[in-house]
């Protein structure tokens, strides 16, 4: 009986053998598929970076050419509502111009009516007015020239 389990365990060798190398074959036919895969993935970024380093460039200076007009535009529209707003200040400050030497004219109209009304008023009361004060100061000046000419005359 021994000789029977021993003719057995031969073909299951052979079995296990050839599961074996199919296993290893797989493997080995799995390892190459992941090595050509992330060679594919190496190659896709170097290509890419590649193509990212010249495009990007075109790119980059596509946007600041873009940039530049935007920024040309905008001074063009700054410098239009600017001159706008400037417009609007001046024409302002003409209307406050006039507006102001009307003022002033009507002021002086206010103060004249004013200086004259008191001066009226003081004269009524018998205050004698600045044009009658300088009036007999000029007369007493001219009183005490004669008085001191006529104390020197001997």
């Amino acid at each position: 009986m021994a000789t029977a389990p021993l003719k057995k365990a031969a073909p299951l060798k052979k079995k296990a053998a050839t599961v074996a190398n199919k296993a290893q074959a797989v493997k080995t036919e799995t390892v190459v598929e992941v090595r050509s895969y992330a060679r594919k993935i190496w190659l896709a970024g170097i290509g890419a970076y590649a193509k990212a380093g010249k495009e990007g460039l075109d790119y980059v200076k596509d946007l600041i050419k873009t940039g530049e007009g935007v920024e040309k535009q905008g001074k063009k529209v700054i410098d239009k509502e600017l001159k706008a707003a400037n417009s609007q200040i001046d024409d302002v400050k003409e209307d406050v111009a006039v507006a102001k030497g009307k003022v002033v004219v009507q002021i002086d109209k206010l103060e004249k009516l004013f200086d004259a009304r008191v001066a009226s008023a003081l004269n009524r009361i018998g205050i004698p007015s600045r044009h009658d004060v300088d009036t007999l100061s000029a007369k007493l000046d001219a009183l005490l020239a004669m008085l001191d000419r006529v104390a020197r005359k001997p």
